[in-house]
């Protein structure tokens, strides 16, 4: 048999799409015999699987495991939960990989898969080449068993194991994500007094959209904070591997600013080692990062390239912009929203401040969020491609990890092509407005060079 994937849902970092439109039940049948024909040439055997809460995950997970099991894999299911459940399945049972079923962060009509492969995330050129598999019908026969483990608690009692915080009085809210179940537990296991926000999973996001790097979801969660008078507040996203948070007032920690406050203790117990932000992260963070002895190291975005960058240089912690936070001192360097939060309440402790008291003392600079706008696919990384080219010509002082990144007086800006959608990104930073008008001004110069205008709106 052949199967051909709708092209778009082959992304940088997953498989994903709408469900019924672009993605379907047979999509997730030929992935799993596709998958376990891949995982075979490497020796694999058995693979975890677990799936988020959206209402189509549970077909979804049938369809696969079907498909994985008439391919000869072992499956061990491990039921609903947040990704970083699956992540520690797949490090702690006797399986040589897994399967999350998850659409993440994006609204109810999407669903998608997130993989991994002995010590690695599977993602770009090995997705495009699962589909030409599928395409060419390189598939292989077999029977294999599905068993079950429920595996939570055990994740539970992990988070907590060396947990070395002080009692807290903190606001929670899982989205209605996966997370939820998850974190209804954690919160007995840690000291202080907690209050949770839509803890019950609901694949339809009935109070909001589970992104916690989109401040108008953190509404209720400041709302909840201000009128129970709580030290801070904690979100994650739908499948638990995003973190955000806000401090008494309100205020959010942007995800670059909880990798400076959780690189501290880090630091202290492995002096001088890499720290890994992405490109879109605060110059602060990796000012604060070398200020702190350690090897600031500024990386592409996108969790599976962070990850590698985390395995070759050894760093103890990473973090994304977006929330991703990445953990190898004392756990397993996979991104877990619900273990940076325990070391998040960890670190506010050690320091002997309130989490508001480090938000304060933070350097104050104007930052944009991402604006995101959108540019044909064709255009994408072209674009960039030809802003390098104007800028390496003026001289310019660029870091081209990651698209551009500038440093003039005014601060920087950022101008990157998404891997995960038709959108260009732009961000900056400065120390005033005016400064920041004139790093918008070079970045809309450049955008006009090349044929391209920066449209409002484009989250």
């Amino acid at each position: 048999m052949t199967h051909t994937f709708d092209p778009t849902i082959l992304r940088e970092y997953d498989i994903r799409g709408v469900v019924g439109h672009t993605l379907h039940e047979q999509d997730a049948y030929a992935l799993g015999r596709t998958f376990s024909a891949h995982a075979a040439e490497e020796g694999v055997k058995r693979l975890a699987v677990g799936r988020d809460g959206r209402e189509h995950s549970p077909r979804l997970e049938e369809a696969l495991i079907r498909g994985l099991t008439e391919g000869g894999i072992d499956v061990v299911r491990v039921g609903q939960g947040p990704s970083p459940m699956l992540y520690y399945a797949v490090a702690e049972l006797d399986v040589d990989g897994g399967i999350q079923i998850t659409g993440s962060h994006n609204p109810a009509d999407y669903n998608g898969f997130k993989m991994l492969l002995p010590n690695r995330s599977v993602f770009g050129e090995e997705i495009k080449k699962l589909g030409t598999r599928a395409a060419a019908g390189q598939w292989c026969e077999g029977q294999g068993q599905v068993t079950d483990v429920d595996i939570m608690d055990r994740y539970i009692d992990r988070l907590v194991q060396d947990f070395a915080g002080g009692a807290f009085r903190i606001g929670w809210d899982a989205g209605n994500g996966a997370a939820g179940p998850a974190l209804e537990k954690l919160v007995k296991r840690l000291p202080g007094e907690h209050h949770t926000l839509y803890t019950d999973v609901d694949g339809r996001f009935p109070n909001h959209h589970p992104d916690p790097t989109v401040e108008k979801n953190l509404e209720d969660l400041k709302r909840l904070v201000a009128e129970k008078n709580l030290d801070f507040g904690i979100a994650f996203d739908g499948d638990g591997d995003r973190i955000g948070a806000v401090d008494s007032r309100g205020r959010v920690i942007w995800g670059d600013q909880i990798v400076s406050i959780l690189a501290v203790p880090v630091l202290q117990a492995e002096p001088g080692a890499t720290i890994i932000a992405d490109v879109k992260a605060s110059q602060k963070l990796f000012d604060r990062i070398a200020e702190l002895g350690g090897k600031p190291l500024m990386w592409k975005t996108g969790h599976s390239l962070i990850k590698s960058k985390m395995k070759e240089t050894h760093a103890p912690l990473a973090g994304e912009m977006s929330g991703h936070i990445f953990f190898k001192h004392r756990w397993y360097g996979f991104d877990d929203a619900l273990y940076a939060s325990v070391r998040l309440i960890e670190a506010v402790s050690a320091s002997g401040k309130s989490l508001t008291e480090l938000k304060d003392a933070m350097p104050q600079s104007i930052v944009t969020p991402e604006l995101r706008f959108p540019v044909d696919e064709s255009r994408k990384f072209a674009v960039i491609d030809e802003v390098l080219g104007r800028l390496s010509q003026n001289g310019a002082k660029v870091d081209s990890t990651d698209g551009a990144r500038v440093m003039d007086q005014d601060g920087w800006w950022l101008l990157r092509a998404s891997n995960t959608q038709d959108v260009l990104v732009a961000r900056a930073e400065a120390q005033d407005e005016a400064g920041l008008q004139r790093l918008m001004q070079q970045i809309d110069g450049q955008l006009a060079a090349s044929g391209v205008e920066r449209t409002e709106g484009g989250h």
